[in-house]
């Protein structure tokens, strides 16, 4: 079922149609594993609805008003709020490393479904139709950049060097980026930063997309508040300098990776001293 979810979101950019038709078996398929309870079937109709009466409309007004309530849903997926979603607990209190403070990890199928409901609205939230000229000392500079926030967490106490190989590393990867990156990236990069690209300056915009993302994760302690934020700065970049949300949920991606590989995950736990 979550390999199909994945597919759904795989293809999303390419062929909506058959993304929606993915999507709607794997809903079947988790309702009968009970992953899914009538109240997010429901919700699932509802969205079903709001879209095709966003695409009937072709006044500003209602499709104004459709829009808002299809960001708001998109926002509740994201906080899981909206009751009915019965996400998978597939780490439950693991450690990645000795000094690693221990987590668990969901496979979210509520969080998944943002990059659809921001599409409705959105028709450019993958791939926008202006590019900026760029050159490869731009890109050297992202990618440097993502080594260098970590080891500016390290030097803040917030993470200690610390090298894993997890065994359950394919599921952290495929939730990573299916079901934690793309939604994150859909919401703040392509559709928050780019509304907000379309009436101030694209530097402004990023600021505050990246601000915005910091503030998601205030539950971490103020540390995480500041390396969200500086980590939303890269990924608002890669995605100025692409135009493409890909190459922005890569770029959230391989940081959280690295986080992981080389470094103690999610932060690093300080042991009490003996006696």
């Amino acid at each position: 079922m979550w390999y199909l979810l994945a597919l759904s979101l795989l293809v999303l950019q390419f062929s909506k149609k058959l993304s929606v038709i993915l999507l709607v078996v794997t809903a079947i398929v988790a309702a009968s594993m009970q992953v899914l309870d009538w109240r997010a079937l429901a919700f699932l109709a509802g969205l079903a609805v709001v879209a095709a009466a966003y695409c009937r409309f072709s006044s500003r007004v209602p499709r104004t008003l459709l829009e808002i309530l299809l960001v708001l849903a998109s926002v509740g997926l994201m906080l899981h709020l909206i009751p009915g979603f019965h996400n998978l607990k597939v780490l439950d209190g693991v450690r990645a490393g000795p000094e690693s403070a221990p987590f668990s990890m969901y496979y979210n199928f509520d969080k998944a479904l943002v990059p659809f409901a921001l599409l409705i609205c959105l028709k450019s939230l993958f791939t926008t139709y202006t590019r900026p000229n760029t050159r490869p000392w731009h890109w050297l500079a992202l990618v440097v950049a993502v080594p260098v926030l970590l080891m500016v967490a390290v030097a803040l106490g917030g993470l200690k060097v610390e090298w894993h190989h997890p065994q359950w590393l394919f599921q952290f990867i495929l939730a990573n980026i299916f079901f934690v990156s793309l939604a994150e990236e859909a919401l703040f990069r392509g559709y928050l930063q780019q509304r907000l690209a379309s009436v101030m300056h694209p530097v402004l915009a990023l600021i505050i997309a990246s601000l915005m993302f910091g503030g998601l994760h205030f539950a971490g302690g103020g540390l995480m508040v500041i390396f969200a934020t500086l980590a939303g700065l890269i990924y608002g970049l890669a995605w100025m300098l692409s135009g493409r949300l890909w190459v922005a949920v890569l770029f959230h991606f391989g940081l959280n990776l690295c986080h992981l590989l080389f470094f103690t995950y999610p932060v690093w736990q300080r042991l009490p001293i003996a006696g």
